[in-house]
């Protein structure tokens, strides 16, 4: 009989921005593709495709803009997070090939509310999203006004921000729906929670803090 689970990771409001934002980065990610390779993306650059792209950049920016009014003090946690590396994470740098690989659990360092290789993401998240805002931005509402050498740059950039984010989107996807220890990750993102057994092998200096709190 699978764990209860009853440890509360995701509110709602942070479940809901996630698959908003998820959502318009997937339909970024094909209209984008689309748009990218020779021979499609020219007749496809000013019709639909384009259209849809720009419409999914509104959700795309507007989404994390609304959050941060919405909860403050979460999103400058997420920054702070993402942006804080230490000991810890050189330690779970070293350890985790052996444990994805099946090593044993019990050998990574205790993590806290997201851990090292969730950082990397949302490092990645957060660099290719400031990438993406900067090079579209130029692209979309300075084309007619910038230097040519200048709006090149800007696809440029754009394009390798693609290429960063689809790389790290894929090993994302794989930890979060097939690797068999992550299995409660996903579902952690429909109802916010884990077990306790998931939480303190996977978050066990979170949990611990949140214990504590708790007694």
């Amino acid at each position: 009989m699978a764990e209860a689970r009853v440890v509360e990771r995701f509110k709602k409001r942070t479940i809901w921005f996630h698959w908003i934002h998820t959502a318009a980065f997937l339909v970024l990610l094909i209209t984008g593709a689309i748009l990218f390779f020779p021979g499609i993306g020219a007749p496809a650059a000013g019709g639909l495709t384009r259209f849809i792209h720009r419409i999914a950049v509104v959700f795309f920016v507007g989404a994390p803009i609304v959050y941060f009014f919405l909860n403050p003090r979460m999103s400058l946690h997420f920054i702070r997070e993402t942006l804080t590396w230490g000991k810890e994470d050189l330690q779970w740098f070293s350890k985790a090939p052996d444990y994805y690989f099946g090593g044993a659990e019990e050998k990574m360092p205790p993590q806290g509310h997201v851990n090292t290789g969730q950082k990397m993401w949302q490092l990645v998240v957060l660099g290719t999203g400031i990438l993406f805002l900067i090079s579209g931005c130029l692209m979309w509402f300075f084309k007619d006004v910038l230097a040519p050498s200048v709006f090149g740059w800007s696809v440029v950039i754009h394009d390798i921000a693609f290429i960063l984010a689809f790389l790290m989107l894929l090993v994302h996807i794989y930890l979060g729906i097939i690797h068999p220890r992550m299995t409660e990750s996903l579902r952690s993102m429909w109802d916010g929670k884990i077990s306790k057994t998931y939480a303190r092998n996977h978050y066990g200096k979170w949990y611990g803090e949140i214990s504590q709190t708790e007694k």
